[in-house]
């Protein structure tokens, strides 16, 4: 039995690393690094210069393992879960080949429990290990710093959900500040742009890091194309943005 340790490492800044994160990066026998191709072999290199930085001269035993791809022929849900069952069977398969490590982990881009597919692959592993889970700095974290902005309206309730399902739902009733993850398709151009801000973020925390905000029906058709480009530029984009409808009068935003 091992102790498999998920640690949440923010948004790619090696500076977002909780002290608790870095203690647990050097107290691992085993890191699990995945792979996934080479035009996002930097997000390798990123955890690599993590873990240099946390573990100095006795840094763990590292090993790497490639992603698989997911395929929805048989719709969306199944696809995902078809796909960390696949994902599952690789970590312990990974895990097999190194000598009966102690504590394990794997370093996790933003938070392990904010849309992050982590936990439900580590539960299906067998036998389950001990998870032991260290918060990172949130995608939604550094959007709202880089923009310097609050989250949500005073006493006011904010949804956070994907691209996905603002496509397929709209604009839910009762809510009017919307956080958007995993979007690869601009979802907010399905929406009635008129009366709503936008704050998008990409690269968060990185050197790269691109932002834009205004109104979203002057600023959708540039976030959409720096997206593009960016995109083309890096082989790779994590991105995240926050939609709010106007303030109504009298209410403060």
């Amino acid at each position: 039995m091992y102790e498999l340790c998920l640690i949440g490492i923010g948004t790619g800044n090696p500076d977002h690393l909780t002290g608790e994160g870095a203690r647990a990066i050097r107290e691992a026998d085993l890191i699990l690094i995945p792979r996934k191709g080479e035009d996002k072999a930097d997000l390798a290199e990123v955890r690599l210069e993590i873990i240099a930085n946390a573990a100095g001269a006795s840094p763990p035993e590292i090993l790497f393992f490639d992603i698989p791809e997911r395929h929805d022929a048989d719709g969306y849900l199944q696809g995902v879960d078809d796909w960390h069952a696949a994902i599952a069977k690789i970590w312990q398969e990974t895990i097999a080949t190194a000598p009966k490590p102690k504590k394990v982990a794997l370093l996790i881009w933003g938070d392990p429990s904010l849309y992050d597919s982590s936990l439900r692959i580590a539960a299906r592993l067998a036998p389950k290990p001990v998870t032991r889970v260290i918060p990172g700095i949130t995608a939604l974290q550094a959007l709202t710093a880089a923009h310097a902005i609050a989250l949500n309206g005073i006493g006011a309730p904010v949804l956070v959900t994907t691209g996905r399902r603002l496509r397929e739902s709209g604009w839910p009733n009762d809510i009017d500040t919307i956080a958007v993850m995993l979007d690869g398709q601009c979802s907010f151009q399905s929406l009635n742009m008129q009366g709503v801000d936008i704050w998008w973020g990409a690269y968060l925390g990185m050197k790269e890091q691109l932002l834009v905000s205004g109104a979203l029906s002057d600023v959708a058709a540039r976030i959409i194309t720096t997206r593009a480009q960016a995109r083309t530029d890096h082989g790779w984009i994590m991105d995240i943005y926050l939609l709010k409808k106007h303030a109504r009068k009298g209410e403060q935003a």
